[in-house]
């Protein structure tokens, strides 16, 4: 059975509880985690690509998508 978990404080915590009696041995293997990418690299296939939209788009998004007052 595979267990997931982290290390918190330099102990191992799962993140569900074991069915396995006390005193059993155990393994740990470190799983490498993949590098997370920032906003930017997620999105960079719709960055820059909305054209036509007016110059305060920005600061009043709400007022274009949602019809709320301009600020």
């Amino acid at each position: 059975m595979i267990y997931h978990g982290q290390i918190k404080n330099g102990v191992v915590v799962l993140d569900e509880k074991p069915e396995l009696p006390e005193g059993t041995e155990v393994q740990v293997q470190a799983i490498p985690s993949a590098p997370r990418k920032t906003l930017a690299e997620r999105f960079q296939n719709v960055i820059g690509r909305a054209t036509d939209l007016p110059e305060d788009m920005a600061a009043e998004h709400d007022h274009y998508i949602h019809g709320s007052p301009k600020q």
